[in-house]
């Protein structure tokens, strides 16, 4: 019913910068909090940036003052903004949205994307 679907991924050197951008499609009525969220092997997959229809924000410590979260409602989509990435910053990325479709517009339901890999060298 809804679709997101991540691009933007790649390989970077340590202070390089990437741009992560994630549309959403389908039967959409709204979007609430959209986010990004990080996992690598073995680790549990931890929240990143969130962003709610509002505009505000919040940052995993690790990446605050280096990552920024935007949306564009319009276009279902949400954007995130890598900057001074770090080895560290190595992980597959998944946006998340918690969506109202049209058929259930009073119901909020979690939808994620594919994943797209980040990989920092030093």
């Amino acid at each position: 019913q809804v679709q997101l679907v991540e691009s933007g991924g790649g390989l970077v050197q340590a202070g390089g910068s990437l741009r992560l951008s994630c549309a959403a499609s389908g039967s959409i009525f709204s979007i609430d909090a959209m986010g990004w969220y990080r996992q690598a092997p073995g680790n549990q997959r931890e929240l990143v940036a969130v962003i709610s229809s509002g505009g505000s924000t919040n940052y995993a410590d690790s990446v605050k003052g280096r990552f920024t979260v935007s949306r564009d409602n319009a276009k279902n989509t949400v954007y995130l903004q890598m900057n001074s990435l770090k080895p560290e910053d190595t992980a597959v990325y998944y946006c998340n949205a918690q969506v109202r479709t049209i058929r259930t517009p009073t119901i909020t339901y979690q939808y994620w994307g594919q994943g797209t890999q980040v990989t920092v060298s030093s």
